[in-house]
């Protein structure tokens, strides 16, 4: 059995259009949400069950960042969301790994003000619009 660690996680930030190739140095915890919305499919067979079963998947992805308007990736955001545009994003669980590839909306742009740590961002990324649909990438 192996297991993977937080810290050797990787996510990349780039270009709407293009797989991101960008390391993101200024990040700190990520929550990598997968779900799928429901269709009812009972039928009088089901022996008085509700069955059900999945359809469209949703990826939004939360994170937590350093408020460093010298830093690049942080800038990027920051414009991507006040100028309502998309940007790449790759999360995986390692280097070559795993994860979510698409091109993002910022939903939410939340700054974290306490008193005795550094400002940071709560961010939300969900797959958006664009020339570039969501994948779930698997590396080596």
């Amino acid at each position: 059995m192996a297991i993977s660690l937080g810290l050797n996680a990787k996510a990349y930030f780039g270009t709407a259009g293009s797989t991101a190739s960008t390391v993101i140095d200024n990040i700190r915890d990520i929550t990598l949400n997968l779900t799928k919305a429901e269709a009812d499919v009972t039928t009088r067979g089901a022996n008085g069950w509700t069955l059900t079963v999945g359809t469209l998947k949703d990826g939004t992805v939360d994170a937590n960042i350093i408020w460093d308007d010298a830093d690049a990736f942080f800038t990027a955001v920051q414009t991507a969301y006040f100028n309502d545009t998309p940007i790449a994003m790759l999360f995986l669980d390692k280097t070559g790994g795993q994860g979510l590839d698409a091109d993002f909306s910022i939903v939410n742009f939340t700054r974290n003000e306490a008193l005795a740590e550094a400002l940071t961002a709560d961010v939300s990324f969900k797959p958006t619009y664009s020339t570039r649909y969501p994948e779930w990438v698997a590396g080596s």
